[in-house]
């Protein structure tokens, strides 16, 4: 049997234009091989893992050109923002472009024109990109509402964020008059920032839109004597009232676990109530979740 030609090594594990391959040496039969995919038209690339949300991203980097960048919700999975699973899985590419006459459309390309004075271009890793901010205004034409408020959460998160809520507020002003801007300013509105994760901004607005009062965002707790003992996810702080979300993580991780219980001890011996939800709760409707934190918060002293 013929052995197969190996890729060069400044190709290999990467995709490449067809005119790349011919000036590396590579044949036009050897890049029709079997061991390589076309992910668009005139690119070739090892086998796409359909698990990896970035894998269609560089897939297309050769064919980027200087005045294109990455946008929408392709940018928002480069700027590592949560997305629903029908986006993150989606193969299609966002590629955006200041000059009417390069925008650039096809299999599997979405092609944008944006106006320079209303889209910034930053570069993460090498790849052009909107702006965070800028890609979360984009976003207010693929997103329901809550989502869109979840990646507002997750651009001024507790952790390493990406914006200030003076930059989205900024970036909303900015994105006035296009389509989409009518959702975004609902969005602004209830973003709130600290947040650690899209669930526990789903609970927050479980928990308000049922009349409730708005909880505190991973509010510090203290002991008796005034020292801090924990983070919390949502606070009512008047109420020595705690709701924490239990991820995955929680469960599956034997150190957090652990870690969880002494610290939820910590925090009920210190006179809080604490109130567990899961992924199970948000699905119900009425969740029951909301019956125990009503009935804690009445229990301190709230009324409706």
């Amino acid at each position: 049997m013929k052995r197969r030609t190996e890729i060069p090594t400044a190709l290999r594990g990467r995709a490449f234009s067809h005119q790349e391959g011919l000036a590396e040496g590579v044949t036009r039969a050897r890049m029709r091989g079997d061991d390589l995919a076309t992910p668009y038209y005139g690119i070739r690339s090892p086998p796409l893992d359909p698990t990896d949300p970035l894998a269609h991203v560089r897939a297309y980097l050769p064919h980027l050109s200087s005045e294109q960048f990455f946008s929408h919700s392709s940018a928002a999975l480069i700027h590592g923002l949560p997305l629903p699973p029908r986006l993150a899985r989606d193969p299609r590419v966002h590629v955006s472009t200041h000059i009417a006459g390069l925008r650039h459309g096809g299999r599997g390309v979405v092609g944008h024109h944006v106006q320079r004075d209303r889209v910034r271009v930053v570069v993460v890793s090498g790849v052009p990109v909107t702006a965070p901010v800028d890609t979360w205004c984009q976003l207010s034409t693929l997103l329901a509402l809550d989502t869109l408020i979840e990646v507002g959460d997750a651009l001024v998160r507790r952790k390493r964020p990406l914006a200030t809520m003076a930059e989205l507020r900024t970036g909303v002003l900015r994105y006035t008059g296009q389509r989409g801007a009518k959702r975004l300013r609902e969005a602004f509105e209830s973003v709130r920032p600290r947040t650690d994760s899209a669930k526990e901004t789903a609970t927050r607005l479980m928990i308000v839109r049922a009349g409730l009062p708005e909880p505190e965002v991973n509010g510090e707790i203290f002991d008796r004597r005034g020292r801090k003992i924990a983070t919390g996810d949502l606070v009512f702080r008047g109420y020595r009232v705690l709701v924490e979300y239990d991820g995955e993580q929680h469960r599956a991780d034997e150190d957090q676990y652990h870690w969880d219980v002494d610290r939820l001890d910590a925090i009920m011996e210190a006179g809080w109530r604490v109130i567990r939800v899961n992924k199970s709760h948000l699905r119900m409707s009425p969740s029951p979740a909301l019956r125990k934190i009503t009935t804690a918060l009445e229990a301190a002293g709230w009324r409706p």
